[in-house]
């Protein structure tokens, strides 16, 4: 099966390196994705949005669902969870699963954070001191270093853009999520309570949760774990 991994905010297609191992051993055809504006620090982010995002990644799900005549497996992490949901509205025929990796999905209107300091049409990677202390945990003093070395500035506009949604099929999509920061007991209990963060979320029929707990980061703090993860909810498709 096809599987797009789509990364959250400061990070390009290598930062899934050492999870595809566990797709790849068990017969999946990966693709870690390098969203606009992320290709390089030098990079251009001037006008791009999320719309941008989605149609990206909804360009790669139309070129391999027609090369294949299958369904494709979107994973999203963070931020990237609002953009495969946007790519499961755009193509609701075409995605067998969403997996959200420490995400959820973004419903209508909705922004992923217009809060991150920016600079110009740049939203770089913020100090740690700005970050919540379970958004850190298992990020050791290496892993930030690596991190920060590795990390490309945000389109300004794709953390503030609102999401905008048209298909209600997108609610009969399968979905998984992967809880790592908040156990998937507290996300329950927040849909059972009618909490605007998980609103959309809830209104999916079908959802499965998986807990790695760890912090926001589960491709650098356990990416061996979480690529087991992500194999499980796929081979659930087959």
């Amino acid at each position: 099966m096809d599987i797009i991994l789509v990364p959250g905010f400061w990070l390009d297609a290598s930062s899934w390196e050492d999870v595809t191992p566990a797709l790849e051993r068990a017969g999946h055809r990966v693709h870690p994705l390098t969203l606009p504006g992320l290709e390089s620090v030098e990079a251009d982010r001037g006008g791009i949005g999320l719309r941008d995002h989605i149609d990206a990644v909804a360009a790669v799900v139309d070129r391999l669902s027609e090369d294949s005549g299958e369904k494709v497996v979107l994973v999203g992490h963070s931020g990237g969870g609002a953009i495969i949901h946007g790519v499961v509205d755009a193509r609701p025929d075409r995605v067998a699963r969403a997996v959200y990796v420490d995400s959820g999905p973004l419903g209508e209107g909705g922004v992923i954070n217009d809060e991150l300091p920016s600079d110009g049409d740049d939203v770089p990677l913020p100090p740690w001191e700005l970050f919540e202390d379970a958004d850190l945990t298992d990020l050791t003093d290496e892993l930030r270093v690596r991190f920060r070395s590795r990390a490309i500035p945000e389109p300004l506009r794709v953390a503030s853009d609102p999401q905008r949604l048209s298909d209600e099929r997108r609610y009969d999509v399968p979905a998984t999520v992967i809880a790592c920061e908040f156990p998937s007991a507290t996300l329950k209990e927040w849909i059972a309570g009618g909490h605007p963060y998980v609103g959309e979320l809830g209104r999916i029929r079908d959802v499965e949760y998986v807990d790695l707990p760890t912090g926001h980061w589960p491709q650098f703090t356990k990416p061996v774990e979480l690529g087991e993860a992500i194999r499980a909810a796929v081979d659930r498709d087959r």
